[in-house]
């Protein structure tokens, strides 16, 4: 029952987040926001719902260990999972500004967030936690970010495309208030059937987020990013995964630490390592194509690397 439970909800958090995604870009449009807003924020914040739904009802019933682990898994698999699946489709040619900007932004944030989890290690008492003072930080700098997302598209306005239409109202509330539900009940769902696998099969919570809760949220990013190769819109799969990226660290787990403090053990540093040595890995693979492309053999060479360590993550826990 605990697996039913567990699926029923990841099912139920893609459910709602594609109907309050689909909810809100109609809102938008009937406000007279423009596609390129759209973007920067209804589509893009839509792909993290499911972390952030599990992230925060996790940490709302005391399971600091589900909440971190969510968020770190799930970044994870976005660098070495879904661009890896991605890159094995078709090849990655990257922008330059991604390359400089959004790229090292993701290993930056990874950084602040573990120099904030591990900052009282120098303390004469050390206990390891993201307090509320934490999630403001981080949520301060994800603000910072959109700003600068916003700023440098605001210059690329030719791309945005046409406004999509409308939904009519009464399908625009529903959808909304339906996704509402199911996200909510999702959420409750996916975090009691972990809870109870963790205890059936005599693991912590943190090795469950790591591995089946992180791939279960992270589908989002892998179906949009695995149909943007295929389509060739390189832009599409780089930036969603790297964007869900920065909006976990930065704003799933600042917004979640700044309503409940999120005590942070010391052997998830390795897993918050594991986010900073992919990102990096990213970079040195766009370096050394010097056509700054994430190749098919770069991308097959990320996902052995995630099967590794989802094994090293079974074996540990």
């Amino acid at each position: 029952m605990d697996i039913v439970t567990l699926l029923l909800g990841l099912a139920a958090l893609l459910v709602g987040a594609d109907l309050l995604v689909k909810g809100a870009e109609s809102t938008a449009i009937r406000a007279g926001v423009s596609p390129l807003v759209i973007g920067l924020t209804v589509v893009s914040f839509g792909t993290s719902l499911p972390e952030l739904v599990v992230t925060l009802v996790s940490g709302i019933q005391h399971k600091p260990d589900l909440a971190v682990a969510n968020v770190i898994g799930s970044n994870i698999a976005n660098v070495l999972l879904v661009l890896g699946i991605a890159a094995m489709i078709r090849p990655l040619p990257v922008r330059d500004a991604t390359v400089v900007s959004e790229i090292p932004f993701s290993l930056s944030a990874a950084l602040l967030v573990g120099f904030l989890a591990n900052a009282a290690l120098f303390a004469p008492y050390p206990e390891l936690t993201i307090s509320r003072l934490d999630g403001f930080i981080l949520l301060f700098f994800f603000l910072l970010f959109m700003m600068y997302v916003y700023k440098v598209s605001s210059g690329d306005r030719a791309d945005a495309g046409p406004t999509p239409r409308a939904l009519t109202l009464p399908k625009t509330g529903t959808y909304l208030i339906l996704g509402l539900v199911a996200l909510y009940f999702g959420g409750e769902w996916v975090v009691g059937g972990a809870t109870g696998l963790a205890a059936v099969w005599g693991v912590d919570d943190a090795l469950i987020g790591l591995t089946v809760i992180a791939i279960g949220t992270s589908s989002p990013e892998i179906f949009t990013s695995a149909v943007a190769a295929y389509r060739n819109r390189a832009d599409l799969a780089i930036g969603n995964a790297v964007g869900s990226n920065i909006f976990n660290l930065l704003l799933v787990l600042g917004s979640t630490a700044a309503i409940v403090e999120l005590p942070f053990e010391v052997i998830s540093n390795t897993d918050l390592a594991m986010v900073i040595a992919a990102s990096a890995l990213l970079i040195l693979a766009l370096a050394a194509s010097r056509t700054n492309t994430v190749r098919r053999s770069h991308g097959a060479v990320f996902v052995v690397l995630y099967g590794v360590y989802v094994w090293y993550a079974i074996v540990r826990g």
